[in-house]
């Protein structure tokens, strides 16, 4: 191991939390997309006094894009001495909302007591900092590496990447030959290599009916109570046979080994637009129900569908004037690298050199990024790896620890060092 490498990150120390920081003060809010250009420029501007050439990418046309607030994105990129691979850190610069209590000023970059707070610390833009740091460490280290390097800020992964690392995928920025391995820095905690992540499908239940005066229900067909037979179902039926349903994969935490399903969201009647609002004295013709539905990679996503609509057909069948309409929202397959991959192997040995312990290896119970790589750009060589504490994400007061940035950027040069020279020293 190289302590040049190790002592140049540790130099950069104060420049870890200073560029956290000043992250954290763009508030990149997703929905619905603000203060995406200036954060995007602020980071070329900097990769670009390091040597990067830059280029901002505009997602025009996908969800949520308009003139003011355009789904920018930020690809950087640094050609060594000679022929290599090209290892990408990516990182989302999108935030989710700050939300109630805080004690600290979400989007001010407070310092304090070995942690910088803020919006986004953590969920990723201490990640973020990380990577450039260890890219820039690397680099002053070992200025003839052959390869590339390449680091993006990227948008929207909050809201499903659409408009960023999908949109860049479709155009060729993460596939090969431009792209060999990549590391997103998640927030997974800072000797933990996260493999991938379950699958997911959202869809929309829509149950019907027929408006009537509300003091003569009989003369209607009530479609809330409709969605209420659905509900008793799931709950019946749907699951309990999900939590019968185990994975061989490492999902964190224990009870995501588990297939799972979340009701988002359930809206019905005429005053769901008016609250407070009045009361509306009408039979409801129509009910949505939104359903977020986690499984696991031994599931089919044939089979996953098939069970919900299952029980919608058998409710039509028994159910008197029962009738429904499903919509797609989004389907994810699951994901899981394999531990012997080039990328994985590299950064183990990082976390091995600099922890004294081999890493724990873990799957996302939720999505993120890696879905758009494998799935549009075809980049198998893919893992999460980065600081901070999952389970401070989207949370009041969300921070990131100094010494985790620090140690996970050494990490992180310490792969590079693998990916690129072929060697840890």
């Amino acid at each position: 191991m190289n302590e040049r490498l190790l002592q140049a990150i540790d130099d950069r120390r104060d420049d870890v939390v200073a560029l956290t920081a000043e992250l954290i003060r763009f508030p990149t809010i997703n929905p619905p997309g603000e203060a995406y250009r200036p954060c995007a420029e602020f980071i070329g501007a900097r990769l670009r006094k390091r040597g990067f050439e830059t280029e901002f990418i505009r997602a025009e046309g996908t969800p949520g894009d308009t003139d003011r607030y355009p789904r920018v994105n930020v690809v950087a990129r640094f050609d060594g001495r000679s022929p290599g691979a090209c290892v990408h850190f990516n990182s989302h610069i999108d935030v989710v909302e700050a939300g109630d209590g805080w004690t600290v000023d979400p989007f001010a970059g407070i310092v304090r007591d070995g942690r910088v707070y803020g919006r986004g610390a953590c969920d990723m833009k201490g990640g973020l900092a990380a990577s450039i740091i260890a890219a820039e460490a690397f680099m002053e280290v070992y200025p003839d590496f052959p390869g590339a390097i390449e680091i993006s800020g990227t948008v929207d992964e909050e809201s499903g990447g659409f408009g960023g690392v999908a949109h860049l995928a479709g155009l060729g920025y993460f596939s090969k030959p431009r792209v060999d391995h990549v590391i997103i820095p998640e927030p997974l905690n800072k000797d933990r290599i996260c493999l991938g992540h379950r699958g997911v499908w959202w869809a929309e239940i829509e149950t019907k009916g027929e408006i009537a005066h509300g003091s003569m229900p009989f003369l209607g067909d009530n479609a809330v109570r409709h969605m209420g037979a659905v509900l008793q179902a799931f709950e019946d039926e749907l699951f309990p046979a999900l939590d019968r349903k185990i994975t061989r994969m490492p999902v964190v935490p224990e009870g995501a080994r588990r297939s799972t399903m979340n009701i988002n969201s359930i809206h019905g009647g005429q005053t769901e637009d008016f609250r407070p609002g009045l009361p509306s004295p009408n039979v409801p013709d129509s009910c949505r129900l939104t359903i977020d539905r986690r499984f696991l990679l031994e599931e089919d996503l044939a089979t996953v569908k098939a069970e919900v609509t299952g029980i919608l057909e058998r409710l039509k069948r028994e159910r008197k004037k029962f009738d429904y309409e499903i919509r797609d929202l989004m389907e994810v397959l699951p994901l899981m690298t394999e531990r012997d991959a080039p990328v994985v192997k590299a950064v183990a040995q990082g976390i091995h050199a600099i922890f004294d312990r081999e890493p724990d290896y873990v799957i996302s119970p939720g999505t993120y990024d890696q879905k758009h790589i494998a799935r549009i750009g075809h980049i198998y060589d893919c893992i999460a790896y980065g600081p901070g504490i999952l389970d401070l994400a989207h949370r009041p007061d969300e921070w990131v620890g100094i010494e985790d940035m620090v140690e996970s950027a050494k990490v992180m040069a310490i792969g590079l060092n693998v990916l690129l020279r072929g060697t840890t020293g």
